[in-house]
């Protein structure tokens, strides 16, 4: 672990540089970029976009960006349009501190690797240019934000006698939640949270939930629409913020459901459990990539942010809001023992905390859905993907949107 007196981020040499950055509201915060302005001594800008519309610029319009704060399954469209460079590991400050999860696609020796895009898999650089696990010391993106997914449920509105079962993706198509429930609306993540309902609630097989071949992707569909057009989902989000709302309102009884959602439902007041399914979680990992067209200055201080994330400040932030950093024991100095207790060891919140907003968010006594860092992380059934039939996917799922 980091010595405690060490610098929250290394000292720089300041310039009027700015800084464009590209990516989601997952943790393109503005208190992360008022911060990382006054610390770096250079101009930010966020452009915030959904996780589509982000991908999509991502990929046509590198130009636009220095640096892509996005998903490492999305790696699978950057990467080959050439709209990023390498990143250089030795110039990365805290390298050696991200722990084995992204490197290896384990957290714990032994467990489960879980299918569909495990970061490892697209993380190296090869010596051909193309990307896989073999490790060297160009990476593909970045490894920071990740966390594991389910769905959630407001108590209030849970089917009488469904507490005493155990939680599963099946819940999401069980009839008792008919015409109360909500999905993400992304294919490439929604397909997956829909695949997992489908399966366990054995009204389909899938050779790999993460690669869904032609005809699964239809099997799929064609239970989604013919569930759809008998009036068992309410409403599709696309982002957190939509999600929570539905929720609130009462639009929505259980939905895929992601952890800032949850922390909205909370300081309002409303019930609501994040599910820790019994056949594991769908996990999503997060990082930064460098545009390809970032040189000079511009990509020096692509690093300079880079490496300022990585210092600890950036990673404390995040923990509120519910999720993991790539290298925790530098975060762990920037938190109090009752936050690393309750968010990283699972353990009862020793008193009330606050979100990333400052506003209390977890009452005293609550523990945290799924248990700890290691038993969360070490549960993942399937990774975000892009599937080989992506183009179908998309297809597809827009029949199931319209239906």
């Amino acid at each position: 672990m980091p010595a405690a007196s060490e610098p929250r981020a290394p000292a720089i040499k300041r310039s009027t540089v700015t800084l464009r950055i590209l990516g989601t509201s997952v943790t393109l915060l503005e208190q992360i970029r008022q911060q990382a302005r006054q610390d770096l001594g250079i101009k930010i800008e966020f452009k915030i976009l959904d996780g589509v519309a982000a991908q999509r610029v991502g990929v046509m319009s590198p130009d636009s960006f220095d640096v892509y704060d996005q998903w490492f399954h999305n790696i699978d469209f950057v990467w080959p349009a050439r709209a990023i460079q390498p990143i250089d590991t030795r110039r990365i400050l805290y390298w050696d501190e991200i722990n084995s999860l992204p490197k290896t696609g384990r957290l714990l020796a032994g467990t489960n690797m879980g299918l569909g895009g495990t970061p490892a898999q697209r993380l190296f650089v090869q010596p051909d240019g193309s990307l896989g696990a073999r490790p060297s010391e160009r990476i593909s993106m970045l490894p920071v934000t990740h966390n594991a997914d389910s769905f959630g449920y407001r108590l209030d509105r849970l089917p009488r006698g469904m507490a005493q079962e155990e939680e599963s993706w099946a819940w999401l198509l069980d009839e008792r939640w008919r015409g109360k429930v909500g999905l993400q609306n992304d294919s490439a993540i929604g397909a997956i949270d829909a695949a997992l309902a489908v399966q366990a609630a054995g009204l389909a097989e899938f050779s790999d939930i993460g690669n869904l071949s032609v005809e699964e992707i239809d099997t799929l569909i064609d239970i989604l629409i013919k569930r759809k057009r008998l009036g068992h989902f309410k409403a599709f989000w696309g982002n957190y913020g939509q999600a929570a709302e539905q929720m609130a309102l009462g639009n929505v009884g259980i939905e895929s459901l992601w952890s800032p959602a949850f922390g909205e439902l909370r300081k309002k007041g409303i019930d609501v459990k994040s599910a820790a399914p019994k056949e594991g979680y769908r996990a999503w990992y997060g990082g930064m990539a460098i545009s390809t067209h970032a040189r000079g200055r511009v990509l020096d201080a692509a690093y300079e942010y880079m490496n300022w994330w990585m210092s600890g400040w950036a990673g404390a932030v995040i923990a509120r809001q519910g999720y993991y950093i790539s290298n925790p024991d530098r975060a762990r100095l920037q938190l109090t023992d009752a936050e690393w207790a309750y968010w990283y060891q699972g353990l009862p919140a020793s008193e009330d905390l606050c979100g990333p907003d400052g506003e209390r968010m977890i009452r005293q006594g609550e523990v945290r859905d799924g248990g700890s860092y290691e038993n969360r992380m070490s549960r993942v059934a399937v990774w975000n993907s892009v599937m080989d039939e992506h183009n179908y996917l998309v297809r597809r799922w827009n029949d199931f949107m319209s239906a």
